[in-house]
């Protein structure tokens, strides 16, 4: 008998519930309210949607994809268009496009070394070789998984130091795969990481590394004539 006096309880709560919702102007005003509020994604049949992994695969599909971004080096013999990789090497790309191109500190800069058939260093040096003063290091994100293949751009860094990387940074001429990240003997070997690519100019970057070499102080084969990024436009 317990049973039945507590069913025929509960079946009265719900009809006094049910009859307070359809009679009381407030507590539907209230109602109202809560799904005016929510998200449109969620308001509609809030009662039965489960999320599954494939839901959420489909909600993020339909989001917008982040655009990654594109720099212009206007130099003195043409331009350069560089793509770069936020997402493999995101702090990188962060120091490279806001704390160096953005703020113009490689307007008037040069490709202050060349080695044939290896690399096309810039980003440090003006037209008589004096050091800009360059911010603070970066972590090095070499283990990003992108190899130092022709026309890549990576960050020069000190050979013994791995994350001492600032403002230079250089464009390989060949598939330089001593640069990337390796392991030797379950060592870990930095490398030089690489945060961008050359996707127009690339014959530019060639005529600039085949031009003759002249020495200079600490330097030993600048390109000559100089040739000076004008300025650097973030195009994308």
């Amino acid at each position: 008998m317990h049973w039945i006096r507590l069913a025929f309880a509960t079946a009265t709560i719900l009809f006094a519930a049910a009859g307070s919702m359809a009679g009381c102007s407030r507590s539907e005003g209230s109602v109202k309210a809560v799904a005016t509020d929510a998200p449109a994604a969620l308001s509609q049949n809030a009662a039965t949607t489960t999320l599954t992994p494939t839901s959420v695969a489909r909600v993020a599909q339909s989001l917008p994809k982040p655009v990654d971004p594109m720099v212009v080096l206007h130099t003195t013999v043409g331009d350069i268009t560089l793509h770069l990789f936020p997402e493999r090497s995101p702090r990188t790309v962060e120091n490279f496009l806001r704390v160096y191109a953005e703020r113009g500190f490689y307007d008037q800069t040069i490709f202050h070394h060349a080695e044939p058939g290896q690399m096309l260093i810039a980003g440090g040096y003006t037209a008589d070789l004096q050091r800009k003063p360059p911010r603070t290091a970066i972590y090095n994100e070499s283990r990003n998984g992108l190899s130092n293949r022709r026309g890549t751009v990576a960050m020069i860094r000190d050979p013994d130091a791995p994350h001492s990387a600032t403002s230079e940074f250089f464009v390989n001429l060949a598939d330089n795969a001593d640069f990337d990240f390796r392991t030797s003997d379950e060592d870990e070997v930095p490398g030089y990481c690489v945060f961008g690519e050359v996707i127009r100019g690339m014959d530019v970057i060639d005529r600039i590394a085949q031009l003759p070499t002249v020495s200079q102080g600490d330097f030993e084969k600048i390109p000559s004539p100089a040739v000076l990024i004008k300025s650097v436009e973030r195009v994308q």
